[in-house]
């Protein structure tokens, strides 16, 4: 089996943030996405597991991918290590993405960068042949690019989603126990303007590049081009 997009996030919702429009174009497109939520966001201040599964698979009905696997690695245990990498390693060898999506290094949530660094660990792992062969048929990832969460810098490039903006909205509105304020529930960064920021945010992006809306990302790498087109 081959995919187009793997995208991977700490907690339900973090890829929806960076890269819901993004996902959203590539699966109208055509191309193949499978999200990859590492935890099941257990200690989140709002909405219990069971509400957070079904908010997840709300949003991926929303933007289309294919399917949604939780690794199911204890909230805020997002190490290096072994179990850790050879989960995430299993998933890339059985999916065999082109593309991976991963968190920014840089965020002010610790499980968001536990969760870049695991991505690449496991992304350079899936590569090695003699790397725990019972995991799957090695597979290297032709790109690994990070979204932005909650911090954000000058991306090394844009994804202008200014006609799928009401889309990516719509599809974060799924999580409502996360975004929405109600009686009862916990006041976090997420219920308190979190939309507000976001769209200013990739306003901000989307100007940079003379559109309306962009979501913004960086590589590790210098980007390939065959010809400057």
């Amino acid at each position: 089996m081959s995919i187009d997009i793997l995208a991977i996030g700490a907690h339900a919702d973090d890829i929806e943030i960076g890269a819901a429009g993004t996902l959203y174009k590539h699966v109208t497109a055509g191309q193949t996405v499978v999200l990859c939520d590492l935890t099941l966001a257990e200690l989140s201040s709002n909405g219990d597991v069971e509400t957070r599964l079904r908010e997840a698979e709300l949003a991926r009905q929303r933007i289309g991918a294919s399917t949604r696997i939780n690794l199911q690695i204890p909230d805020r245990e997002i190490g290096i290590n072994t179990k850790n990498v050879e989960a995430l390693v299993k998933v890339i060898r059985k999916w065999k993405p082109t593309i991976i999506l991963a968190p920014y290094w840089e965020d002010r949530h610790p499980d968001h960068e536990w969760c870049s660094r695991l991505v690449r660990e496991a992304v350079f792992s899936a590569g090695i042949l003699r790397f725990s062969p019972e995991s799957g048929e090695v597979h290297k990832v032709s790109k690994l690019y990070h979204y932005y969460i909650n911090d954000f810098d000058d991306p090394d490039f844009c994804v202008d989603v200014t006609e799928v903006y009401d889309q990516k909205m719509f599809i974060l509105e799924a999580y409502e126990s996360q975004f929405m304020p109600a009686q009862g529930r916990v006041e976090t960064p997420l219920n308190t303007g979190y939309f507000e920021q976001l769209r200013s945010r990739e306003s901000i992006l989307g100007k940079k590049i003379g559109k309306g809306y962009a979501e913004g990302f960086r590589s590790r790498v210098p980007l390939s081009l065959d010809y400057l087109r």
